[in-house]
């Protein structure tokens, strides 16, 4: 496969300042796109982020801050976006909170933080890029799942980041039929175990989580404008883990 030209479009990576975002901003950077890095509270490490995206060869950056469960910040942050690099032609959404912890004993608040930053962050982000993809015959949306969300996969431990990434694999299928006459597409990877997770099974497929690099392949295929007729997907790379054995 072609290396995608993302020349003269517009990225909005959620969360790029840090872990998984940061590798899919950079790698987009490189690939000629104009990158806007999103930040929520870590405005240095995404100036940095910023300065390591133009090196790379982005056509131009920005940097943008926003809480993504917030309607009017996240209008506020696609505004900023469009003013500086124009409307947004692909759109990732990253930002998801986890909580390693027994459902008992997740503060309240907590819980609809995990809930809202991964599945209402990737329906208000989404829902405020569509117009102006629509309106330009182009958009490409990447969400982020979790390795076997599809199945039902369920912990006490962590119980609503499962409920919510079910959810954005659900909404990933939906948005990909509802806008599969406007020149969009919309498909999800989803991870297991990842090189900057917080906690790590005893045993890890292939003896190794997954890199940055594992997860950027998939999304070069997805993002790129000649892969026109692949929406609805959602992707587990997952070194070929089966939770039906656990």
């Amino acid at each position: 496969m072609d290396e995608p030209d993302l020349t003269g479009r517009t990225v909005l990576v959620t969360g790029s300042a840090r872990g998984i975002g940061r590798a899919f901003l950079l790698a987009l950077a490189e690939r000629g796109a104009k990158t806007a890095v999103h930040y929520h509270t870590s405005d240095e490490a995404a100036r940095s982020v910023a300065d390591e995206a133009r090196d790379r060869g982005a056509e131009a950056v920005t940097t943008v801050r926003g809480d993504v469960i917030d309607p009017g910040s996240v209008d506020e942050l696609f505004s900023s976006v469009e003013d500086d690099l124009g409307a947004v032609d692909v759109l990732v959404n990253n930002v998801g909170d986890f909580a390693p912890t027994h459902w008992a004993d997740i503060e309240f608040e907590t819980w609809n933080r995990v809930l809202e930053t991964n599945l209402n962050g990737t329906y208000l982000c989404t829902k405020r890029a569509l117009p102006g993809m629509r309106e330009n015959g182009f958009g490409r949306i990447v969400n982020l799942g979790n390795a076997s969300s599809e199945k039902g996969l369920v912990n006490p431990v962590n119980f609503p980041y499962f409920v919510a990434k079910a959810g954005v694999i659900m909404f990933t299928r939906m948005l990909a039929a509802d806008t599969q006459d406007d020149g969009i597409t919309v498909n999800a990877i989803s991870p297991y175990v990842v090189e900057n997770s917080e906690a790590f099974p005893e045993e890890i497929p292939r003896g190794r989580p997954a890199s940055f690099d594992d997860l950027v392949r998939p999304l070069l295929f997805f993002v790129d404008p000649e892969s026109d007729y692949v929406s609805g997907q959602n992707l587990e790379v997952d070194g070929g883990w089966l939770p039906e054995t656990v």
